[in-house]
């Protein structure tokens, strides 16, 4: 399983290229922007992108769908509580404010426990409500790309439309941290000092109340 980090837009959005080292089938997470940087590691891997996956309907992480689909031909996949938000008023405008296109209706909406197969990598979908009421993170091979549900250091925001800070921490605490200690966490953004942690050393952060 290939994973490239790549730090996008001003706004330190984590993209994520995500790949089969054999078959070199691959999907792109949130790619928001900077394109040139996101297709160099696409490029060097020598990946043809199969899917775009948004972990959830903000602009700052979705505001590249048209161009990578456009230029790919890659299919977009996003949890089907977000789907209606994705194309949204308040979403295309935010987009647009920022240089882009209106993201493409998804190819398929997502639910909890979906697999997504990338060539034999299986990524499973864990619906982790309270950034928005469709966040997911995706989980496979030791990984968890965890969008804007929890950073490194801290979480997403819960003040915004569909937020909730119930359904965050009990999404982080019951979803999250219950996986093995070793996972990996890869964030939606660069807040904090670190671009990764794992599940073992977030614990240390979130104790049951």
């Amino acid at each position: 399983m290939v994973v490239e980090q790549i730090l996008v837009t001003g706004m330190a959005v984590f993209c994520y290229l995500i790949a089969d080292e054999k078959t070199r089938e691959g999907a792109l997470v949130d790619p928001a922007g900077d394109f040139d940087q996101i297709f160099q590691q696409v490029r060097a891997h020598g990946v043809t992108v199969r899917w775009v996956i948004n972990t959830h309907w903000h602009f700052d992480h979705t505001s590249g769908n048209e161009y990578v689909i456009r230029e790919t031909g890659a299919q977009l996949l996003i949890h089907e509580k977000d789907a209606g938000r994705l194309t949204g008023v308040m979403n295309r405008l935010l987009t647009k404010s920022v240089g882009g296109k209106t993201s493409p209706k998804p190819y398929r909406a997502l639910k909890d426990n979906d697999i997504i197969s990338i060539g034999s990598v299986n990524l499973s979908v864990i619906h982790t409500p309270g950034h928005t009421e469709g966040s997911i993170c995706l989980y496979g091979e030791g990984n968890l790309f965890t969008g804007d549900t929890l950073f490194t250091e801290g979480y997403g925001r819960t003040d915004l439309a569909d937020g909730s800070e119930r359904k965050i921490m009990e999404s982080i605490r019951n979803r999250i941290l219950t996986l093995p200690g070793e996972t990996v966490i890869w964030p939606g953004h660069h807040y904090g000092r670190f671009p990764k942690s794992t599940v073992r050393e977030q614990k240390k952060y979130y104790q049951q109340p």
